[in-house]
Formats: structure tokens, sequence, C-alpha cells
């Protein structure tokens, strides 16, 4: 029996970017978005006019859409949080977090959970956090390096020693998906307004989407 996949995303965009690999190779996977919530203030962040937005919540249902027809694609279930993006509402309190994802992963009852390293920004440093919490025997966990800012200098490095301080056993995944990125490639493009910002002066740049992904066991 194939092993039953969910995978943690901190916005919706970040499992695609990724770990879309990883998805494609489990049908029937989960993607649990984290900061999926839709702001009750339409206020306009520097972020979503880059991207082409007029709004907050017209932002985050067009970002909606496109993670539900990126994960259609890769024959995937999305399963959005509620909580909102730090660029529209104070950060909530990770236990809460912690509290939610425990829910989800125990009714979807995945064999292995892949979550973000926790890199850079403080969204992805919450739910990394929370997530680490949660590690158990019952479960292989893996965490994927997250698109964009794996390339900051000596972020992996840094973050990996982190853990191993913290008393987390780490051992380096290879060849854990096909090298075969054109269904990754086909979703990504689907989140074309993440990429519409990505694209413009001084923003990161696209091409750490066609790299290949990389994963980190984890255990207690």
């Amino acid at each position: 029996m194939a092993a039953r996949l969910t995978v943690i995303s901190t916005h919706l965009d970040d499992a695609v970017f990724g770990a879309g690999e990883l998805i494609a190779a489990h049908p029937g996977a989960v993607v649990i978005t984290a900061f999926a919530g839709i702001p009750a203030r339409d206020e306009l962040t520097g972020w979503d006019r880059d991207c082409g937005f007029a709004g907050a919540r017209q932002a985050m249902f067009t970002r909606r859409r496109e993670d539900a027809e990126a994960l259609a694609l890769l024959r995937a279930t999305p399963c959005w949080l509620d909580f909102c993006d730090v660029q529209y509402a104070p950060s909530p309190d990770y236990a809460d977090i912690r509290a939610a994802l425990a829910r989800e992963l125990e009714r979807h009852d995945s064999d292995v959970v892949a979550f973000p390293l926790g890199l850079f920004h403080s969204d992805h440093q919450l739910v990394s956090r929370a997530t680490l919490e949660l590690i158990d025997a019952q479960r292989i966990w893996l965490a994927y390096e997250e698109a964009l800012y794996r390339r900051i200098p000596r972020a992996v490095d840094d973050r990996l020693a982190e853990l191993a301080r913290a008393g987390i056993t780490i051992g380096k995944i290879t060849a854990l998906t096909p090298n075969s990125p054109v269904l990754k490639t086909r979703a990504v493009l689907c989140y074309a307004s993440q990429l519409r910002g990505l694209g413009r002066p001084g923003r990161p740049g696209q091409g750490d989407l066609a790299e290949p992904e990389r994963y980190w066991r984890l255990a207690r």
C-alpha cells in the first residue's frame, strides 16, 4: 500500500514550490495550509500590490483559487486553516497553530508528514516550530527546504545546527521523488499572482523553483 502523505504549507504556494514533486508522487495527498485565512480588513499591502491586487480580500480569494487549481493538477486535496498571514494581522500563538495542525493530522491519518524547515519569515518559523512539537514515532517526518529562502547564505546549515542543538535527530534524504518536474512546473504556473510579484525588480528570483527538492528526515 502506498504511503499516505500530508504536506504542511505555510502559505498558499509554499507546499507546491518546495515539495511539488513529492506531492505529485503521492496521489491523494493532503496539503494543510496554515495561513490561508481571509482578512477582515481589506487593506492593500506592498506585496499584494506587486502581485496585481487591489486589496487583501481579493488577494486571498484569488490565492485560494490558484492553490486549488495547482493541487488538482497534482491530484492532492487542499485543507485551508483560518490563520491570517502576518502582513494582515498579528501573529497567532504557535500553540494555537500546533493544536490546529494536530487536529488535522489526526483527521487525515497520514503515514508521512512533510513540513517547512523554517528557514526565514516569521510565519514559516511559527509553522515549523509548531510541527516540530508534534513529531512522534508513528509517522515519518520530513522537513523540506523552502524554495527561495534556501538560497539565503547559511540558512539551511544554521537551521539544521539549531535543530541538532534542540535534540532533533537529522538525516538527509536523497532520491526521494522521481526526477520528472514537468507536473510540478505546471502546478507552479497556477500561482500566477505570486509569480508576478516574484518577477518584480528587487524580489527573489523564480529560478529556485526549478531546482531539485531537498528533504531532511527528523526524529526525536
